[in-house]
C-alpha cells in the first residue's frame, strides 16, 4: 500500500512507469505485462488500484483531480514518470502531466479513452453511481457481473487470480470491489486537458475499439496510434501487441 492506495511495483531505477487501469477494472489487469517489463523497461513501475477500486479506498466525491492526487501520492517528486493509462486511467494520467501534482511526468500515453461523451451516457453513468452495490450469492455469479461492468468478458476466465482482485465476499455474499461511486466522474474535456499537459502525449486505441473512433482521435490533434487487430482492453488482449507503446520512452 502507498498512500493509501493497493500497489503492485516491480523493477528498479528510472524512469517510472506508472500504469492506470480502466473504470472498474484493478491493477491487476496489468498482469500481462509484468513478464515483458523485467525485458523491455529500463527502470521502476507501478500499477495501482484506482481510488474506489479493488483496494484502494473510495473517495469522498470522484474527479480526476481527485483521482490524480491519489497516483501522484504513489511516487517521489524526484520520479521522472511515463504514465500509460487505458480509459479511465488515460484521462488520470492527462490530469497528472497538468503539473498541478507535484510530479514530473514527461509522456503521457492515453490507451482507448472515450472522448465523445452524449447525454444517454452520461445519464447512464449517474444513474451506476446512484445504485447501492449489489450483491450475489456465488463468487461466480459476481466474477461474471466484474467481467462486464470491466470490459473483461471474453478476455479474462472468471477463474483468473485477477479477478479476485476485483470482488469483495462477506458472510458467503459477494459483491463487486468496486465503489459505484465511481461512475458518476463524468466526461473528461479532452480540449482542455491536451492544453494543459506539460508532457507530450499520445492517443492510442484498438482498431476494433467501439468506445472511440481513429476520426475522433484525429480532431483532438495529439499523436494517435491505433493497434490492429485489438479492442477496447488491448492491453489485456495482446500486451505483446500494446507493450511497443512504451518503446519511444525507453
Amino acid at each position: 500500500m502507498e498512500a493509501g492506495l493497493r500497489v503492485h511495483e516491480g523493477g528498479s531505477g528510472e524512469p517510472l512507469l506508472v500504469l492506470l487501469h480502466g473504470l472498474g477494472a484493478t491493477g491487476d489487469v496489468w498482469g500481462g505485462w509484468w513478464p515483458l517489463l523485467a525485458r523491455r523497461w529500463p527502470g521502476r513501475w507501478l500499477a495501482p488500484d484506482l481510488p474506489g477500486h479493488g483496494g484502494s479506498p473510495p473517495l469522498a466525491a470522484y474527479t480526476f483531480d481527485g483521482f490524480a492526487a491519489a497516483v501522484a501520492g504513489t511516487a517521489a517528486p524526484s520520479d521522472r514518470m511515463v504514465v500509460l493509462g487505458h480509459s479511465l486511467g488515460g484521462v488520470v494520467g492527462l490530469a497528472l502531466a497538468s503539473g498541478r501534482f507535484g510530479v514530473p511526468v514527461q509522456a503521457v500515453i492515453g490507451l482507448g479513452i472515450k472522448v465523445v461523451w452524449g447525454d444517454e451516457d452520461l445519464d447512464r453513468a449517474q444513474a451506476a453511481a446512484r445504485r447501492p452495490p449489489a450483491w450475489f450469492a456465488s463468487r461466480d455469479e459476481a466474477a461474471a457481473r466484474y467481467l462486464r461492468v470491466s470490459g473483461l468478458s471474453g478476455l479474462l476466465p472468471a477463474s483468473d487470480p485477477a479477478v479476485d482482485a476485483g470482488l469483495r465476499e462477506q458472510n458467503g455474499r459477494w459483491r463487486l470491489a468496486m465503489h459505484p461511486g465511481a461512475f458518476a466522474v463524468g466526461a473528461p474535456d479532452m480540449a482542455q486537458l491536451l492544453a494543459r499537459s506539460q508532457a507530450p502525449v499520445t492517443l492510442a486505441r484498438g482498431e476494433h475499439d467501439p468506445m472511440n473512433t481513429d476520426e475522433q482521435l484525429a480532431q483532438l490533434g495529439a499523436p494517435s496510434v491505433t493497434l490492429p487487430g485489438l479492442g477496447h482492453n488491448a492491453h489485456v488482449q495482446s500486451p505483446e501487441l500494446s507493450i511497443a507503446l512504451l518503446d519511444p520512452h525507453r
